[in-house]
């Protein structure tokens, strides 16, 4: 068996991105829960296009060219989205 793996770029992008903003002084108010997080992850990643890689070498050069002002800006737009769904619909009780 190798050590091969998939990595989907664009959730490590998200789950990094989602962290960070809720680590922040505009989102201090929002629920920090493992399930709240995990929601936004979801919606925000099911909006946006999965890009699968299988080497190190692959997942460098995609994460280069899914680092663009234009990208960014997106997936950004997409996170606060899912933030405000979240916000207003929580999944747990």
């Amino acid at each position: 068996m190798s050590n091969v793996k998939l990595v989907n770029v664009t959730e490590e992008i998200v789950r990094g991105l989602v962290s960070f903003l809720l680590h922040g002084v505009e989102y201090q108010t929002f629920c920090h829960c493992e399930q709240c997080e995990m929601d936004v992850n979801a919606i925000a990643l099911n909006a946006l296009p999965a890009r699968y890689v299988a080497s190190n070498k692959s997942r460098d050069a995609v994460f280069k060219e899914m680092n663009t002002p234009e990208n960014i800006r997106e997936i950004n737009k997409q996170i606060i989205r899912a933030l405000h769904i979240v916000d207003r619909y929580p999944n747990h009780s």
